[in-house]
């Protein structure tokens, strides 16, 4: 008996900026980003991708700007280098409202927001999601953000993670045991709209958050929602192996990626959780049209819009290496930053020309080129190869790029039986772990819920 194919998942890659990854494409004709201050233009979006049944809409975010490469801001400002850069989470009830499936993956920076109210804004989008709200987990590295928060500088890079494990256990307090699943009543004819009794203050105090209080918001469709987190060095594998529940990996090889995936599931096994318990996830750009030839000629279209030194700036602050300093064929020396790690030791010794190069449309993000069949072939060989789950979908032109997939590569996909003809029913996380809207037993988040404690023989 045939094993049934695996099913490709599929996310929107976006941001809440002009200039999210493709950097320099804001200045082609078709594309609409610049209308990113409008709710229609998220309207639009969410609907579109809803058609396309992508599984969800993941926002990006960052606190800070990127003033690394020359020092300022110059070129950030110029090209719109996610700046400026509003808010995710205030975009999803409105998508939400147009949509009845679509998921919501917002970005949220845990070293500048107190768990207390953090906790509250989450369980309120995921009650007016009905259960579709994700949270992307990160802990920020622009020092940027670190002098504007009264910091002056980025806290350490391991201590971000051992803050982050810290918060994590406070909110999967307030979320899963302050209160019981039973509640909250709405009894009108009693006049009890929620039983006192089992609605619990929970006592923390640790060494970075002292928290006692009643959680905010009753216990909403997930609880906890839905959990996203990126980091890919030592520590950050070590993270997500604890906490998360889909997570975002790059490669440049098949082989390569898959060494990355081996990685994260086995320690997701290692900290006693499942090794099919994490999703995982990689960014991807993509060209299609309906012959080879048209595509190409799409790419090269694309290249003459597009800015690799605006590429090369986002870079910059990704490593917190000034790289305009650098001449062209000069290898790039890394030493200890507190930025993103991983990225920084995987391109250490590279030259500016080679990273101009890898930025040639504006992001150093792989981009598949052709016809549907060549692009769904490409994607199923990252599925089969590097066992990855599905893919963070980025914006080249906006929306063109997300409609040129729904409409080529989606029906393709389908009809090889490796990406769904409609929506399974339920709560985000259920859809895609088919297990429930709330997390499961082997979470660290359930040993946090609400347990009776048992009655005491008397003694006398």
């Amino acid at each position: 008996m045939s094993q049934p194919k695996k099913q490709i998942l599929m996310n929107a890659f976006n941001m809440n900026c002009v200039g999210h990854i493709h950097h320099g494409m804001w200045t082609h004709p078709e594309d609409r980003s610049t209308d990113f201050n409008s709710l229609s233009y998220w309207l639009d979006l969410a609907k579109l991708l809803e058609c396309g049944l992508f599984d969800g809409l993941f926002i990006a975010d960052i606190v800070g700007v990127y003033d690394v490469y020359q020092q300022g801001i110059g070129l950030t400002a110029r090209e719109s280098i996610q700046l400026p850069v509003n808010d995710p989470m205030l975009l999803v009830p409105a998508m939400a409202s147009v949509t009845q499936h679509l998921g919501f993956g917002v970005t949220a920076n845990l070293s500048y927001e107190q768990p207390y109210l953090f906790a509250r804004r989450m369980s309120t989008l995921d009650h007016l999601t009905q259960g579709r709200a994700g949270w992307n987990i990160v802990t920020g590295y622009l020092d940027s953000a670190a002098r504007a928060m009264g910091q002056t500088q980025q806290i350490p890079h391991d201590r971000r993670y051992d803050m982050a494990d810290e918060y994590l256990d406070v909110l999967y307090q307030l979320w899963e045991g302050s209160w019981q699943e039973d509640a909250l009543l709405a009894d009108r004819q009693n006049r009890i709209y929620a039983d006192s009794t089992k609605i619990h203050s929970i006592q923390h105090h640790g060494e970075f958050f002292d928290v006692e209080g009643y959680h905010l918001t009753s216990p909403s469709p997930q609880r906890t929602p839905l959990l996203y987190q990126a980091g890919s060095s030592r520590r950050g594998i070590q993270f997500a192996a604890r906490h998360a529940e889909c997570t975002f990996v790059n490669g440049a090889t098949p082989q390569a990626m898959k060494a990355q995936v081996d990685t994260l599931r086995h320690a997701a096994v290692a900290a006693g959780r499942r090794a099919d318990s994490l999703k995982v996830f990689m960014g991807v750009g993509v060209i299609v049209a309906k012959t080879e030839a048209e595509a190409k000629e799409k790419h090269q279209e694309y290249l003459r819009y597009a800015s690799p030194e605006a590429g090369l700036a986002h870079f910059s602050s990704s490593t917190g290496i000034d790289l305009a300093s650098f001449d062209l064929d000069e290898p790039i020396v890394v030493g200890k930053v507190e930025a993103i790690e991983s990225v920084t030791k995987a391109f250490s010794g590279w030259t500016k020309r080679r990273l101009l190069e890898q930025h040639s449309l504006g992001a150093r993000y792989p981009v598949i080129v052709g016809s549907p069949s060549q692009v769904a072939d490409a994607l199923q060989v990252w599925i089969d190869e590097a066992d990855v789950d599905g893919f963070n979908l980025t914006r080249i032109v906006n929306p063109g790029s997300y409609r040129d997939f729904i409409d080529l590569v989606v029906p393709e996909l389908q009809s090889r039986g490796v990406y769904k003809t409609e929506y399974a029913e339920g709560a985000l996380r259920h859809k895609l772990f088919g297990q429930g809207a709330q997390l499961n037993s082997l979470h660290p988040a359930a040993k946090r819920r609400y347990q009776p404690q048992p009655l005491q023989a008397f003694a006398g």
